[in-house]
């Protein structure tokens, strides 16, 4: 039986809608990409996906994908490309799992 997996994650920042924008716009080339100032949205396809949500003084992060084993890798990735954009703040990305 397969389902979803989700995690989130809650990443401390000022600049958040800025990350939105850079990240949305980088992955544009390549996948479905919606995103506002203060939301954002990547379908990387194959069931995987992720939402962003701007709040003051957070970045939140939900991370979609088939099974865990592909979860975990998208978390990589979207964790490595959010620290490079954030090089100087540092960033702390953290997913936890999302039960549903």
């Amino acid at each position: 039986m397969s389902g979803i997996s989700m995690s989130e994650a809650r990443v401390a920042t000022e600049n958040g809608a800025r990350y939105v924008q850079q990240l949305c716009k980088h992955w544009a080339h390549k996948f479905v990409v919606q995103y506002t100032a203060r939301n954002g949205r990547v379908d990387f396809g194959e069931g995987r996906a992720l939402a962003f949500a701007v709040s003051a003084g957070h970045l939140s992060l939900l991370a979609k994908a088939p099974d865990g084993d592909t979860l975990s890798k998208l978390e990589a990735v979207v964790a490595d490309h959010l620290k490079r954009f954030a090089s100087r703040e540092g960033l702390e990305v953290n997913f936890a799992p999302v039960m549903l």
